[in-house]
């Protein structure tokens, strides 16, 4: 087994992950979209009760196009959003792929939102 780190860019906020991921999701939302400024968002879900959470967070929540309220954890000083709890799966933590800095860190599982994907993005599942 794998323990993880994932942090914001200056280091303050960070999550600890001790297992694997129990999914990994490419997610081409127009939310995740904004959110990351990129095409998409990637997610690895992990057991929130095993992680461990260090610094501090600022919080923004806002209703998912399931109708389940997203609650987003970012950096109050660089601003980068780090891990979110989807009240849909109650026990699950999503952290933000970009956030372990790590090139060989597991592919997407899945990819969701198709409908919102751009033409040129290829799925590699």
């Amino acid at each position: 087994m794998t323990s993880r780190l994932a942090r914001c860019t200056c280091g303050q906020l960070q999550i600890l992950c001790p297992q694997e991921p129990a999914k990994i999701s490419l997610c081409h939302c127009l939310d995740c979209q904004r959110r990351t400024g990129g095409p998409f968002g990637i997610a690895a879900f992990f057991e929130a009760a095993a992680t461990e959470i260090t610094g501090s967070s600022h919080t923004f929540q806002r209703a998912s196009d399931s109708g389940f309220p997203v609650t987003f954890h970012f950096c109050g000083t660089c601003g980068s959003t780090v891990f979110w709890y989807p009240s849909r799966r109650p026990s699950a933590v999503a952290v933000a792929t970009g956030c372990f800095a790590d090139p060989a860190f597991p592919a997407p599982t899945q990819s969701v939102y198709e409908k919102s994907r751009h033409g040129w993005v290829v799925v590699p599942v």
